[in-house]
């Protein structure tokens, strides 16, 4: 069968075969411009920006170490005499003020000392007589200014004697009767304590009955490992935190470098001295003695926050305008703290989405 072909019908078709197509297209870039990715008011009030900026490379170390008390703020408090506890007023970690009494001892040996001052006392009266009687023989002319010079110089003697012996009650506090009290030399805390209720003393114990701490300022006292030791420097800034608080960070810098390797560790020690106004800092805690220091060269820095890791990669979001937000891969050279370097990715001036830019991305790439 012949089938007659209408001319007019071929015009029909070739016109209404562009008008279609532009048709499709209108409506596809509707549809495009409908899912266009829009940061509304209420996200743009959630995030924070951030522009990126070139800065030197900061590196970190982490040390491992103790807190310990000033060696130039610590005093250990020894027996002076022998005897028997009676009375115990502190006990450890106890805050204590200088001259407060921290025990007694009932000891034997108080009563030499007492001996001795009294010797000491009457010797001297002695000596100021017998200068008194020389002096009045030589007003006489029954003897020499020989012996008016010898009577003085023996009082002198009696004299010194004696005030050394009130130098030791002085020094050691020490009192009429056989009682001793033990007094505290410095204020500060009880951080070690070695006596106990009816204890026997002995006067050449070489162990302290107590030491007492001043921890305003407290050392922490890292170890080095020998691979690191070239990396450390005095004045390094340093970021100390403890088991106990491990929310509380305490800063301070590298005030010493002990130049001697621990034959056990194999570690070199270094101290940072910590400011301790709250005395929540105890000697002997563990600590994390984070060391930043900074490298010799300079790359893009960002808020550590801004890098959202996906799919074994990380990722930016840079932020143009809120109709203009590209979700970019970077290379991170290494975060410090809460500071990421960006080696590749990103240029110094562009902005990023340093606070909930997860969430731009999820609505960005689902």
């Amino acid at each position: 069968m012949h089938i007659t072909r209408n001319p007019i019908f071929k015009r029909l078709i070739v016109v209404a075969i562009p008008v279609f197509l532009l048709v499709a297209c209108r409506s596809k870039k509707t549809v495009e411009e409908s899912s266009a990715f829009t940061l509304s008011d209420t996200m743009m009030a959630k995030c924070d920006f951030y522009k990126a900026t070139m800065e030197p490379v900061k590196n970190e170390i982490r040390l491992f170490g103790k807190i310990s008390a000033d060696n130039n703020k610590l005093a250990q408090v020894y027996p002076v005499v022998g005897g028997v506890v009676t009375n115990i007023n502190v006990e450890l970690g106890d805050y204590v003020r200088q001259g407060q009494i921290l025990a007694t001892i009932r000891s034997t040996e108080i009563a030499q000392f007492q001996k001795e001052r009294l010797d000491a006392m009457n010797d001297v009266a002695v000596s100021e007589k017998n200068l008194q009687v020389a002096k009045d023989l030589f007003a006489g002319k029954l003897n020499s200014e020989k012996d008016v010079i010898a009577a003085q110089k023996e009082l002198q003697k009696t004299k010194a004697e004696l005030n050394r012996v009130n130098e030791v009650y002085k020094i050691y506090n020490l009192k009429s009767g056989s009682i001793y009290n033990v007094v505290a030399p410095i204020s500060g805390f009880v951080v070690t304590k070695k006596i106990n209720q009816n204890e026997q003393i002995r006067s050449d114990n070489n162990e302290p009955l107590f030491s007492i701490a001043e921890i305003n300022e407290v050392w922490a006292l890292a170890n080095v490992n020998e691979s690191d030791i070239s990396r450390i420097q005095e004045g390094y800034n340093a970021e100390v935190k403890t088991i106990a608080f491990p929310d509380k960070a305490y800063y301070g810098k590298i005030d010493k470098i002990f130049n001697a390797i621990d034959p056990e560790t194999r570690s070199m020690k270094v101290l940072v001295k910590i400011p301790n106004a709250d005395f929540k800092l105890k000697p002997e805690m563990n600590c994390t003695v984070a060391v930043r220091y900074i490298e010799d060269h300079q790359l893009v820095a960002v808020p550590a926050s801004a890098i959202v890791f996906d799919k074994s990669k990380y990722w930016i979001m840079v932020f143009k305008d809120r109709h203009n937000i590209e979700t970019r891969k970077v290379d991170v050279y290494r975060q410090v703290g809460d500071i990421s370097y960006i080696k590749s990715g990103i240029n110094a001036g562009e902005t990023v989405i340093s606070k909930n830019g997860l969430l731009v991305y999820d609505a960005l790439n689902d």
